[in-house]
């Protein structure tokens, strides 16, 4: 979609936009079944809506952003005080499987990887080794 580069700076600044926004999430919802088909018609995939409220990751909805010009998910979890945005996408084709890669931004944490054709992007002010956390429930609930 974009490089690594340009990506990480245009989704912290989407996330910094976006936790200071006053209407944050378009779609609120805890319920992921609620949630995912809000996407249809929306975003050209289905993006996995998981739900880790008992792992502390309340989801409270989901909204539509664009990344490089292309229509992406971005799906809002919240940990205690903190919003987490997990941003996803299709991966380009033949892209495979890639592991967490964590970075930090701006006094934002970043978490990246790639599952089931989808690229994932987790972005918060929480600590480094609870998005890390985060991003690990995730991916081991996406098939």
């Amino acid at each position: 979609m974009t490089s690594r580069r340009s990506a990480t700076r245009e989704l912290v600044d989407l996330h910094t936009t976006i936790v200071g926004s006053t209407n944050p999430i378009d779609v609120v919802s805890t319920d992921r079944h609620t949630v995912k088909p809000w996407f249809a018609g929306k975003v050209e995939f289905a993006p996995p809506v998981v739900d880790l409220a008992g792992d502390g990751f309340a989801l409270v909805g989901g909204r539509l952003d664009y990344v490089a010009g292309k229509r992406v998910a971005a799906l809002v979890y919240r940990q205690g005080a903190h919003l987490i945005n997990l941003f996803a996408w299709p991966a380009p084709p033949r892209a495979g499987e890639t592991a967490e890669s964590a970075s930090s931004r701006d006094g934002y944490n970043m978490v990246r990887w790639t599952r089931g054709g989808i690229e994932f992007w987790a972005i918060s002010d929480v600590n480094a080794a609870e998005l890390r956390r985060f991003a690990a429930l995730v991916r081991s609930r996406v098939p």
